[in-house]
């Protein structure tokens, strides 16, 4: 099972969601406050399972409502994606990728572990 761990960081604090392998799948934005990043989290949680995918790597996309998973190319070529909440904010963002299935099968793992992930500091 995927946890959230709190961290405290130079300029603020922040999140990542990691999977049950200890993997990070998923990042945030550094947060001023624990309750501005514990409320990162809820929408995390509340976005993820019912986010549709909109992969931006292919020519012609169709464009999905908020809440979604970005899927793009990084500056180095590579595969990345994001959460976006109802709002159209970033909620989280992935590490790189090298292929589009990687990309896709960690999106699948945000869905599957954020609604129930216990948060740990």
């Amino acid at each position: 099972m995927g946890k959230f761990v709190v961290k405290t960081t130079a300029t603020g604090i922040k999140f990542d969601l990691k999977a049950g392998n200890g993997e990070v799948i998923a990042t945030s934005e550094v947060y001023s406050s624990k309750e501005a990043c514990l409320k990162g989290i809820n929408s995390v949680k509340k976005n993820a399972p019912e986010a549709a995918v909109e992969n931006q790597t292919v020519e012609g996309y169709p464009s999905e409502k908020h809440p979604k998973f970005e899927v793009y190319h990084d500056k180095s070529g590579q595969f990345r994606f994001r959460l976006k909440a109802t709002n159209g904010q970033i909620i989280a963002t992935s590490e790189a990728y090298k292929a589009l299935a990687g990309c896709m099968n960690g999106i699948e793992s945000v869905k599957k572990n954020a609604p129930d992930a216990p948060v740990t500091e």
